[in-house]
């Protein structure tokens, strides 16, 4: 049985046709940049969980809400679909994907690896500059997880893992991890609660410092039980919403 939920949405940047034309972006007219703005809309919507598992991905309503045609939110499914964000189902159509608990454990466990890997090597290296820029990145955590504000602290979460990838300065690395960050996003907790949201960051804030004493081996062990309570948070069903809910606000 369906739950009620607030209409949620997902807002699609401006894109290059003039609002007055009312031309629709076939696919000669630049359809590598439509198709990528609406990978990018729909990968932020499921890593801010405004798109939750299941959610039935209409062609046409996309279409609608980007101006373009069905063959290039099409292009962007097929895209998604590579990236295991979406599942393109025979005669159904596109939905966001439902990981199973087996994928579930691959995602954590490489998620452990990659960020054991960065922890050890950032501890070595970490400079007071990126100390500091890691104290205001956790300000503005404190500020989103206060104002039980919802994609903003989601986002900022996630965001922190990615932010200790780029001060090591691999691109490869970054891009990888942030892409393991989006598909947790699936994965974990439908809606994060505020207490939960409140450890993660309490957690964040204790592995900061111990960066700043270039404590190794308290950062790893606080970054292994940091995700061990994430993965921990496993165990809610998905919620099959209407793609209607969440694109009229």
């Amino acid at each position: 049985m369906t739950r009620s939920r607030p209409p949620l949405k997902i807002v699609p940047p401006q894109l290059d046709v003039p609002a007055s034309s009312g031309a629709e972006l076939e696919v000669g007219d630049a359809p590598t940049s439509a198709t990528q703005r609406i990978v990018d809309s729909i990968t932020n919507a499921i890593a801010e969980r405004r798109l939750m598992p299941g959610t039935k991905l209409s062609e046409q309503k996309i279409g609608d809400i980007f101006e373009v045609s069905r063959t290039v939110v099409r292009q962007a499914f097929n895209q998604l679909s590579r990236d295991r964000l979406v599942v393109l189902e025979p005669a159904r159509g596109a939905f966001v994907a439902t990981p199973t608990a087996e994928e579930a454990r691959d995602v954590f466990e490489v998620r452990a690896i990659l960020e054991t890997a960065v922890t050890k090597q950032l501890c070595a290296t970490i400079t007071d500059e990126q100390i500091r820029q890691l104290r205001v990145h956790l300000e503005q955590e404190r500020a989103a997880v206060n104002n039980a504000e919802v994609p903003g602290r989601t986002r900022l979460l996630a965001d922190f893992h990615i932010v200790l990838a780029r001060m090591l300065g691999n691109q490869v690395l970054e891009q990888m991890l942030s892409e393991l960050l989006t598909r947790s996003s699936l994965i974990a907790l439908m809606r994060q609660s505020s207490q939960s949201a409140e450890e993660s960051h309490g957690e964040h804030v204790a592995i900061v410092d111990a960066f700043e004493r270039r404590d190794v081996r308290a950062a790893v062990r606080l970054v292994d039980k940091h995700l061990g309570n994430v993965q921990r948070n496993l165990d809610l069903d998905p919620q099959r919403i209407d793609l209607a809910n969440i694109l009229n606000h």
